[in-house]
């Protein structure tokens, strides 16, 4: 089972109270005979007659999908388009994984996702998309849009559940994103890394918890950009173009924050965070000097940095090189890596 995939735990209750879990990511191979039910290509899993397994059956189109289904997997397949009535027996469709085709925008015709008011999870990477795929359902948990070419979002306005959108390894400019997250209340992640962006999107929503920015082209911070993001937790913003310059002083000093990522830059300061961070990543950098003052702003019995990893490597700061003041500003550091 992919590690990465997001796991689906449906408990059925049968009888009294028991109940059951499954997870419709596992190998076929688990679950034995096809239920009647289901595409004749594809397979239904008698023990999980709601889920329908197409993959890698070098399908060209979306087969008959029946009634009762609510897990539809496409994978692997050369499917160029998606017709109108492609879902109408299955409008209590909750995932929908159509990774790995040919698709693109001109070939998915009508209004075809908004109409499945169920839709919770719809993963389209590695595909041929060049924009966003809408409208969507109010209902969509999860977008995943990896890996094609897309250069243009369209509004997400008023999906009020969207909760996780995976936008890496695209095409993504500035002038494509705009305004696109605006009204997203329940979103907590956001990866737009791997594209070429060259500032921070604006009107990003605040409930985020992780946003993953790596792999673009960004030079600049706006001043207090992030004091937005109350509950901001991962920021990863390595392999940019980051210099001191463009970072003012209290950018990444959030309490909430508890990993951040600024490897892979041009940085020659270390950039002062909150005390409450665990996990700092600065190798491969311009560093000259470790300065204790960017972990702990006074030293004491209850004043010092919650730093678990540290690393330094690739800078021009050595073991040596650092102050002894450091290790007591640090005192819990499970791992600090320095050339």
């Amino acid at each position: 089972m992919n590690l990465g995939a997001f796991t689906l735990l449906l408990a059925l209750i049968s009888g009294a109270s028991s109940q059951y879990y499954y997870d419709y990511d596992l190998p076929l191979s688990i679950y034995g005979r096809s239920s009647p039910n289901c595409a004749p290509e594809c397979n239904c899993p008698e023990s999980f007659p709601t889920a329908m397994y197409c993959d890698e059956l070098k399908l060209k189109s979306v087969p008959m999908v029946p009634s009762g289904i609510k897990y539809l997997y496409l994978r692997n397949n050369q499917i160029d388009h998606i017709d109108e009535k492609a879902f109408e027996n299955v409008t209590d469709l909750q995932w929908l994984i159509l990774d790995h085709n040919l698709l693109e925008n001109s070939k998915i015709k009508g209004k075809i996702f908004s109409k499945l008011k169920h839709l919770k999870k719809l993963h389209i990477n590695y595909n041929n998309l060049t924009e966003s795929v809408g409208p969507l359902p109010k209902s969509l948990e999860d977008l995943q849009l990896t890996n094609n070419k897309i250069k243009r979002l369209g509004s997400f306005e008023g999906l009020v559940n969207l909760t996780f959108i995976h936008l890496q390894h695209n095409q993504l400019k500035d002038d494509g994103i705009s305004g696109a997250f605006k009204g997203l209340k329940s979103l907590e992640y956001l990866d737009l890394s791997f594209n070429q962006m060259t500032k921070l999107p604006s009107g990003l929503p605040v409930s985020l918890l992780t946003l993953y920015l790596d792999n673009n082209k960004i030079s600049n911070i706006p001043d207090e950009y992030f004091k937005r993001f109350k509950g901001l937790q991962y920021l990863r913003l390595s392999h940019n173009e980051l210099a001191d310059s463009g970072i003012p002083g209290n950018s990444f000093n959030l309490s909430s924050l508890l990993e951040l990522d600024l490897s892979y830059n041009k940085l020659k300061r270390i950039p002062t965070v909150n005390e409450n961070l665990e996990n700092y990543y600065l190798e491969v950098n311009e560093l000259e000097k470790f300065e204790v003052k960017s972990f702990c702003k006074i030293l004491g019995p209850l004043s010092y940095s919650k730093i678990k990893h540290l690393r330094l490597d690739g800078n021009n700061i050595t073991q040596t090189s650092l102050p002894p003041d450091m290790y007591e500003c640090l005192r819990v550091a499970n791992e600090i890596t320095v050339n």
